[in-house]
């Protein structure tokens, strides 16, 4: 026997906040793109060394910036994507802060000091966390039958 599920018609914000992380990572790729010309890093180098390039730190804060993006991103896409199968809208709304803070996030790492990524970047661990207490709600809800 096959299950079904119904989506609930606001299920469609928590996709569109889905596809606007992976044009906010598109976009963090083409500036580590920028970078890589900019501060003469080339391919297959994933960061690079300070003692042969004077811009290293420069550079492996962009790459940096994205990476952290990278490493964060499965995390995030499951718990918007089945905490907003209960709660869509609350999960649409930490998720529009989530990769909002995660833009700030890459801006303040890319400006060559680390701290400065958690200025406003820092607000996402909150928004995550918003969405685990929505995916934890499914749980318990889907438990309890």
């Amino acid at each position: 026997m096959a299950a079904t599920i119904e989506l609930p018609k606001e299920y469609g914000y928590v996709v569109l906040t889905l596809a606007a992380y992976v044009l906010l990572n598109f976009w963090m790729a083409r500036q580590v793109g920028n970078a890589r010309k900019k501060y003469k890093v080339f391919y297959p180098t994933m960061y690079a060394s300070e003692s042969e390039n004077k811009d290293a730190k420069a550079f492996n804060c962009v790459q940096r910036g994205h990476q952290n993006a990278l490493e964060m991103a499965p995390m995030f896409f499951v718990l918007l994507l089945l905490g907003g199968l209960k709660h869509p809208l609350v999960s649409t709304g930490f998720g529009i802060v989530y990769v909002i803070a995660r833009y700030f996030y890459f801006i303040g790492y890319s400006t060559g000091d680390p701290k400065n990524r958690l200025k406003i970047g820092g607000i996402s661990f909150p928004a995550l966390f918003g969405l685990v207490i929505c995916t934890i709600s499914l749980g318990v809800s889907l438990v309890r039958g």
